[in-house]
């Protein structure tokens, strides 16, 4: 029987090889010019075609689903491998957020029709949470869904909608009915982004990118069947789903990227000590929740901790990297790209209240 760190060496040459064969220079150069949440989506689509095709696209579902069955170990050293190569990042809401929660509480009918859509990049998914009045607090969501026979009519606006001109289908928080409490009533939906009534508009944010989109429902209608969930029980739903992004959407290996890309612009410089050192303490704590379970999507707690101090770390690193090379165009971008990760997945001060409130019992 092979020793731990034996079976670990063989896995890392496996994967090496793999990234050495698969990587072609396009898709290095698209991962290494990437400021946003995800690479140019061309790139995107080719490296999800070739992971998929190995059958390493889905390493944090079950074998069952499509995934590899690899230990928390392996998955993280995956992450890094692949950080370290310059691999393009992935259009990931279908892989990281709604996947999991379709597997955890989606129909069989749903599983069926959705998860090897995921997995094949057939289905590049959109999440429609925020509105003009229902960002942070999005429990004050207003979009309108009233129920028309066996489909909803749905009428209202999607604000800051990252990559809802790249998506095909988008899930969506809607209100069902009016409750004294405003996170009561409210339904979790899928749907296709060609449906009637529904369009597209692109924002262009300060970095110059246009990742964030509005969305119009203009009597949008979307099939009962396509309901995560009961019927005003979509708040329980989104927990769990946002759980699941939290726990995966800024990995260290992302942070690891972003430091080796700012160091560029300045090989010796004491902030990159500092940084150095906070990223090392936060992939012990990375490894160790994911080896305990708790990035499962069961632990509220850890996930809004892991959230928190990776957004704050990303947003001390591209200020470092800034501060290194001046006004140079590739780290003035990032730095500007990572200014609201502190507000993506919940503002970071919300989170800090789950966690005082965790503390204070």
């Amino acid at each position: 029987m092979r020793a731990p760190a034996d079976i670990e060496f063989a896995f890392v040459q496996e994967v090496r090889a793999f990234l050495t064969e698969a990587l072609t220079s396009d898709l290095r150069a698209a991962g290494r010019v990437t400021t946003g949440v995800h690479s140019d989506i061309d790139a995107c689509r080719e490296w999800h075609a070739r992971l998929a095709a190995r059958g390493w696209i889905a390493p944090a579902w079950p074998k069952a689903h499509g995934g590899t069955g690899w230990s928390a170990r392996q998955r993280f050293v995956f992450d890094r491998e692949c950080a370290d190569s310059d691999a393009p990042i992935l259009f990931g809401s279908g892989l990281r957020a709604l996947g999991p929660l379709l597997i955890a509480m989606g129909t069989e009918a749903q599983k069926r029709r959705y998860l090897p859509a995921i997995l094949r990049g057939e289905d590049l998914w959109c999440q429609g949470f925020s509105e003009a009045g229902a960002g942070s607090d999005l429990a004050a969501l207003s979009i309108s869904a009233v129920r028309d026979g066996d489909r909803y009519r749905i009428n209202g606006r999607k604000l800051w909608t990252t990559g809802a001109q790249h998506a095909n289908r988008m899930f969506a928080l809607v209100r069902t009915a009016r409750a004294e409490k405003p996170h009561h009533g409210i339904t979790f939906l899928l749907m296709d982004m060609d449906t009637p009534g529904l369009s597209v508009s692109p924002i262009r944010t300060i970095d110059g990118e246009c990742d964030f989109n509005e969305v119009v429902f203009d009597d949008v209608l979307v099939p009962t069947e396509n309901r995560v969930g009961g019927e005003g029980e979509g708040w329980a739903a989104a927990k769990l789903l946002m759980r699941f992004a939290r726990g995966n959407n800024t990995t260290s290996a992302h942070l690891r990227r972003a430091l080796r890309r700012a160091r560029e612009a300045a090989p010796i410089r004491a902030s990159f000590a500092e940084a150095e050192t906070a990223l090392v303490a936060y992939e012990a704590l990375e490894l160790a929740l994911l080896s305990a379970n708790r990035l499962d999507g069961s632990d509220e707690v850890a996930s809004s901790m892991l959230k928190t101090l990776a957004t704050e770390l990303n947003q001390r690193i591209s200020e470092f990297g800034l501060d290194a090379a001046g006004a140079a165009a590739l780290p003035a971008k990032r730095y500007f790209a990572t200014r609201a990760a502190s507000i993506y997945s919940g503002t970071n001060e919300i989170h800090r209240n789950l966690l005082a409130r965790h503390l204070l019992g």
